[in-house]
């Protein structure tokens, strides 16, 4: 799968619903009228996937107050994402998608090579979507540290221009 089939900003954002780390669903249409930061990583209690979801968690009560709620994505279990989450004190919200039909639908599930070796992987990636559902700002293999704050960031940003 090539990035062209990343979604683009200006388009809506593809629908789902995923359970959380507690077992509870979780659609993307209950979020209407919120900002959505909706970011993808590869796997549970991993040094990278671990330092964003702190980031994100120290960060959480800032984007709240700008109206947005930030999900993180990955194909571990509800029962890894709890694990990871009390390990961690992680306050976010951790979406499991087991089957990988929303790492499809983003893009984000591809092929890549790791110590030259080629397997499936997610591509760890970011979309900020409006309260209307559409796609405002899209990060693509992006580097964990200091991420959360770029988001931050650009959500002020637009947030600005509105």
């Amino acid at each position: 799968m090539s990035t062209s089939t990343l979604p683009q900003v200006g388009q809506k954002a593809p629908d789902f619903c995923l359970p959380d780390q507690n077992g509870k669903e979780v659609c993307l249409k209950d979020l209407q009228g919120k900002w959505v930061v909706l970011y993808f990583y590869p796997k549970d209690n991993t040094s990278g996937c671990t330092i964003e979801a702190i980031e994100f968690t120290q960060l959480k009560p800032e984007f709240e107050k700008l109206g947005a709620t930030v999900l993180g994505i990955s194909k571990d279990s509800v029962k890894s994402h709890k694990n990871f989450c009390e390990k961690h004190s992680l306050g976010i919200t951790l979406l499991s998608d087991t089957d990988k039909k929303v790492l499809n639908d983003y893009g984000v599930w591809q092929l890549r090579k790791v110590c030259g070796k080629e397997s499936y992987g997610t591509i760890r990636s970011t979309f900020l979507l409006d309260p209307g559902g559409t796609i405002r700002e899209v990060w693509f293999k992006v580097k964990a540290k200091g991420h959360a704050q770029q988001v931050l960031g650009k959500l002020k940003e637009l947030l600005k221009t509105e």
